[in-house]
């Protein structure tokens, strides 16, 4: 039996209980039965109005857990559908007050999280209308008065964080091109004066709204302040290259220029104006110094002349060059041509100075090929032998290709320019052409010389007295055993101290170069000369001179510039039957 039940036995025996001892009282006291039953009636009634009292009041606390199921379950939708929630599930079997006590429960909880939402959407909103109001930006898309999802929060606060960074990117921004116009303002010495030149540069810096236009307007006018200081450098620059030019053709004294320094280094707008008054100045003085101006341009023209290898002819073309008439008129011609050849210089300076490149190296060529020909350089102890050896075969390789880029560098040119590329009033290429062939016509001289001084000698050595010969020869091999292998490989050989023409003088025609000049001439001391025998371009090494006589004696590289050539000239006088026996003992 369940407690309620036995509850409900126990009141009702107690009510049983208590009747009968009304009635117990009521007979000792010796109430009448009508008055007893009237007084039962009254205790029935009383507890019967007490039941129903009771009843009532029960009954009304069903009726009001009802209505606040009711309530608290449209509630609990209403919550579920704005917090974009699952709807709660009512636990089935349990009793009314349970019932309403869980849905209370829940409806309470739904209510505290609506309320922690909205105060996050508020909270959200209004740093979302600060960052509105600094960057002029739109504002986010949310309604204030719905209750967002947690997911909407989070979009939200992620929009904030991007607007955050946003904002403190434009603010870094904007304080760096803010330093950079203040700058430029006071270089330029440029006073604010629109309103948005005044909020760039108000102190107040979070004033400044920081709109993407505004950020666009700021770089703009830092690129229009940066393309004025440009302008202003640019035109500074030019001024203080004609200032330049004049003081140098006005000669005006260092004294006079020092004191105008200030203004040849600064690029401010002061500047400026005093670089354009001094330009006017010195204009103004050099109409009164028509003539030294107009030779010192002249000066420099014929350095530029130089500098772009014009010919005559070039440097004729500009008759006003040669006029006596000083007078504006020249000057201007002048001043035109000077800024013509400056800028034709300069558009080709890489080609001029390939140019003078080539014509430096190919002037150390020739001195180190002249350096190879002379005899004392065997004597050097330094060094330098090797030295200038190397630095010659580096130039033999360099000079092609040198000549190669310079051709490429040539030829482009030509094609822009439509008109040959001349140096002093020749194509370049065939001018380094016959350079070459110039110095291949003097190597081939040198060399003819050299044969036609070794017959010289041969044919004296031939018919000088026997016993002047045979003295010689005695001498010769008086410091070896092998007399003839020292006289081949750098040994001496003797003549007669009187010189004697040859007999086949008349026989042996005079050469001539290959460049038409004139016969070789033979030298007083000739003999005495050693000659610079190479073999493919190289000077022979290991020839020595030995002296055999306080007379002349010369070193087999004055007889020929090879050993198989002066056997070829020995067999040769051997051969025509005039030598002598002394001469034909001592080669063979």
């Amino acid at each position: 039996m369940r407690k309620s039940e036995v509850l409900a036995a126990e009141a009702v025996s107690c009510l049983n209980k208590a009747l009968c001892h009304l009635k117990d009282i009521w007979e000792e006291i010796g109430i009448p039965e009508d008055q007893r039953l009237q007084r039962t009636n009254v205790v029935k009634n009383h507890i019967k109005n007490l039941l129903d009292m009771m009843i009532k009041e029960e009954e009304s606390l069903k009726k009001r857990l009802i209505n606040s199921i009711q309530t608290c379950r449209t509630d609990m939708e209403k919550l579920c559908l704005e917090l974009q929630l699952p709807v709660f599930e009512e636990e089935e079997g349990i009793s009314m007050l349970q019932q309403e006590k869980n849905i209370r429960t829940e409806v309470e909880a739904l209510m505290k999280e609506k309320t922690q939402r909205m105060q996050q959407l508020k909270l959200l909103l209004e740093q979302d209308q600060d960052l509105v109001d600094i960057m002029c930006s739109i504002p986010y898309g949310i309604a204030p008065d719905s209750v967002p999802s947690m997911e909407q929060l989070e979009n939200f606060r992620q929009h904030i964080a991007n607007q955050n960074a946003e904002k403190a990117k434009r603010h870094a921004e904007f304080m760096d091109v803010k330093k950079q116009i203040i700058l430029h303002m006071q270089e330029l010495d440029h006073i604010p004066e629109t309103s948005f030149e005044k909020d760039v540069v108000c102190d107040d810096e979070d004033a400044f709204c920081l709109s993407r236009d505004n950020i666009t307007s700021l770089k703009l006018l830092l690129c229009q302040l940066e393309e004025r200081k440009a302008q202003i450098e640019v035109s500074c620059e030019s001024h203080r290259e004609k200032i330049q030019q004049l003081w140098d053709r006005l000669q005006v004294p260092q004294e006079e220029r020092a004191a105008f320094n200030e203004h040849m280094v600064a690029s401010r707008k002061r500047n400026l104006e005093a670089l354009q008054a001094e330009v006017q100045r010195l204009e103004e003085l050099k109409l009164l110094n028509i003539r030294n101006v107009t030779e010192a341009i002249r000066s420099e023209i014929a350095v530029f002349w130089e500098k772009c290898f014009f010919s005559i002819d070039q440097r004729q073309d500009f008759s006003p060059y040669f006029s006596e008439d000083f007078t504006e008129d020249l000057l201007s011609l002048h001043d035109a041509e000077i800024l013509r050849l400056r800028q034709h210089y300069e558009d080709h300076k890489e080609l001029f100075d390939g140019v003078h490149r080539w014509e430096e190296s190919w002037r150390l060529f020739l001195e180190l090929e002249k350096k190879a020909t002379d005899p004392a350089r065997f004597t050097n102890r330094g060094g330098n032998l090797l030295k200038e050896e190397k630095q010659r075969s580096d130039l033999h390789k360099s000079l092609p290709k040198l000549e190669k880029k310079l051709k490429a560098q040539i030829d482009t040119w030509e094609s822009e320019q439509s008109r040959e590329f001349l140096v002093n009033g020749q194509k370049f290429l065939q001018y380094v052409q016959e350079q070459w062939e110039l110095h291949r016509i003097e190597k081939e001289k040198e060399k003819l010389e050299r044969v036609n001084e070794s017959m010289r000698c041969v044919f004296n050595l031939a018919y000088a007295p026997a016993t002047k010969c045979c003295n010689a020869t005695s001498s010769m091999s008086s410091g070896t055993s092998n007399s003839t292998m020292r006289s081949v490989y750098g040994g001496t050989v003797c003549r007669s101290p009187v010189p004697r023409p040859p007999l086949s003088a008349n026989k042996v025609p005079a050469s001539r170069t290959p460049g038409g000049g004139k016969p070789p001439h033979p030298k007083p001391q000739g003999c005495n000369k050693e000659n610079e025998a190479q073999l493919k371009g190289t000077p022979l090494s290991g020839a020595l001179l030995t002296a055999a006589s306080p007379q002349r004696n010369f070193s087999i590289a004055s007889v020929a510039s090879t050993y198989s050539e002066f056997v070829g000239f020995s067999d040769m006088i051997l051969n025509s039957g005039n030598s002598s026996s002394c001469l034909s003992s001592e080669i063979k």
